[in-house]
Order: structure tokens, then C-alpha cells, then sequence
């Protein structure tokens, strides 16, 4: 099968096309032939060799850790599913990711892809729908009638924490580029900062969350908008102990687990149109095309998801 590897870390230039043996599955595994993938940040943190402590992996690795496909085998205790299932998941973070055309996954971690969604919609969900719902409301106990904050709200995880907190009856206010404000309206924001000509921490007070997904002085400064006894949910590092305990702030760095699950519940909500999917760019499975991509999330200024199709 055709798949985009490393070999070693580094640059983008690491990322080489590569024939792989297709997969087959273990006992409580399905083989999916894909047909679209993501791109989310952990994909060139790891090519780098940021994550080599956290994820030692042997080489080669297969990036990419977001999947929609097609069931095509399974393994000899799957009874839930079909071959032939249209299926979504974040897989496990393993050495083989989803820059491939076909992937094991275990079936606990699996949801079908609800009718009115495409491939290439559905692989934008997992990795992202499921750190925002991790951290609103497993880590965060968001609430209805609650104030929340989410950063980067024009970004992958911004946009479906701002819609699933507005959808448990929060107050929602985002920090944004003032181009993107109507954008982020239309999701359900009540309110935009625009990050470049104002400052959030003097204009929104009595916080009851905040969602950080860029730290340094953002994460720094967003203990100031927080109220006595708020939380404070990080993607990127871990947040000060000492300034959360002045106001009894309830904060940690919140690495996503897996969760077929939760998935499912992503999957009511795209079904009910409740929440939607916002592709900004689509790329090729291949080495430039992937290579374009990581380039483009390096930014950290694409707005809505990166999309490989797999064809």
C-alpha cells in the first residue's frame, strides 16, 4: 500500500512516499481502506522530534493519527461491525498512523460516519472534535449558563469547542482575527476579541473556563479573566500551579485519550446538524502534498481543518 513515512526526524523534506505491507488486523481489530486523513499539530511535532521522549517510536513512522474509510476485514472478535461499515476514529498513537491507504484500527475506538457526512468531513472530527469535548466537559464540567473563553477559535479545535459549548447553553467568546469574527458568529460566538488590536484579559471578566491552545503569555494572562474557582484547560503546556491555586483555579495541560465513545456522540451531533465540519484546505496523499499541508499547519493560522483525500 502507498503511505507517507519518516525515517528519521526533521524537516518536511523527512516525509518520503513509502510501499508498506498492508495491514492485517489483531482479534479485536478492523482494517479500513481510507479515503481521507487530517493533519492536526502532533503530526510535525512528532516528525520534528519534540514527542520522541513522550512517543518513541521505531522508524518508519507513519504519521497521522485521524481516519474515515471503509471496513474492509476484521479481526475474529469484532461483532459490532461490518465489512463494508463506513467508520470514523482517532486510532491509537502508534508508529503506523493514517497517511496510508489502509490502517488497523480497534474496533472499541470506532463510530460510523453518520449519513450526511462526507469522508473527508468525518476525518476532520476525531483528534479535534474529541480534545474540545475532552476538555469543555470532562476536564472543564462546562455548564449551561457558564462563561467560557475559547483561543484560536477560527482553529481546528476552536471551532468545534465554541459550537459544542454553545450547544451545552454556555456564553462563548473566542479570540480570533477580526476577519474571521462573523465566521465564528455563525458557530455560535457571542462575543470576538480580535487577538491583534485588543486585549481579552481587559475586556472579559468572571470567566467561568478557558480553553488555551497557545500558551506562553495567552495561557499566562488567561488566569486573569478566570474567576474565583475557574478552570482553565490547556492543549499545549501545562499551565502555572502556583497562579492557579491564588484563585483556586482548577488547571492542567489535557492530552486527548482515545475515545470511540465520545466519538459517537460527535456523530449524534453531526447527524442532528448540530455541529459542523469547516474544511479550509484539501491536499493529495502524497509527499508534497503532505509536505504543503504540514507547512500550512506550521502556521498555525489555517482556518478550520487541513484535509488529505485518499483516493
Amino acid at each position: 500500500m502507498k503511505t507517507i513515512v519518516i525515517e528519521k526526524y526533521g524537516g518536511k523534506e523527512e516525509l518520503k512516499e513509502k510501499e508498506m505491507p498492508q495491514p492485517t488486523p489483531k482479534e479485536n481489530q478492523v482494517v479500513v481502506k481510507l479515503h481521507a486523513t487530517s493533519i492536526n499539530p502532533i503530526d510535525w511535532k512528532l516528525r520534528e522530534g519534540y514527542l520522541k521522549e513522550m512517543l518513541p517510536f521505531d522508524f518508519p513512522i507513519i504519521l497521522g493519527w485521524d481516519a474515515a474509510g471503509d471496513i474492509v476485514e476484521l479481526g475474529s472478535n469484532v461483532r459490532n461491525f461490518k465489512i463494508g461499515d463506513k467508520v470514523f476514529a482517532r486510532p491509537e498513537t502508534t508508529n503506523r498512523g493514517t497517511y496510508a491507504e489502509f490502517t488497523a484500527i480497534d474496533s472499541h475506538l470506532l463510530a460510523k460516519i453518520p449519513d450526511n457526512i462526507s469522508y473527508e468531513e468525518a476525518a476532520c472530527v476525531p483528534l479535534t472534535g474529541l480534545t474540545a469535548w475532552q476538555c469543555l466537559f470532562e476536564f472543564g464540567d462546562v455548564k449551561k449558563g457558564e462563561k467560557v473563553l475559547i483561543h484560536a477559535g477560527a482553529g481546528g479545535v476552536g471551532t468545534f469547542a465554541i459550537q459544542l459549548a454553545k450547544n451545552a447553553g454556555a456564553y462563548v467568546a473566542a479570540t480570533a482575527s477580526a476577519g474571521n469574527s462573523d465566521f465564528l458568529k455563525s458557530l455560535g460566538a457571542d462575543e470576538v476579541i480580535d487577538y491583534k488590536t485588543q486585549d481579552f484579559e481587559s475586556i472579559l471578566h468572571q470567566f467561568d473556563f478557558v480553553l488555551d491552545s497557545l500558551g506562553g503569555e495567552v495561557q499566562e494572562k488567561s488566569f486573569t479573566v478566570l474567576k474565583e474557582g475557574g478552570r482553565l484547560a490547556s492543549i499545549v503546556s501545562k499551565p502555572d500551579q502556583q497562579k492557579a491555586l491564588q484563585k483556586n483555579i482548577k488547571s492542567d495541560l489535557v492530552w486527548l485519550i482515545p475515545n470511540g465513545e465520545q466519538l459517537k456522540k460527535l456523530a449524534e451531533l453531526l447527524q442532528d446538524e448540530k455541529l459542523k465540519v469547516i474544511i479550509g484546505h484539501t491536499f493529495p496523499l502524497s509527499a508534497e502534498g503532505i509536505k504543503e499541508a504540514h507547512a500550512l499547519s506550521e502556521t498555525h493560522h489555517a482556518k478550520g481543518k487541513i484535509v488529505i483525500k485518499i483516493l
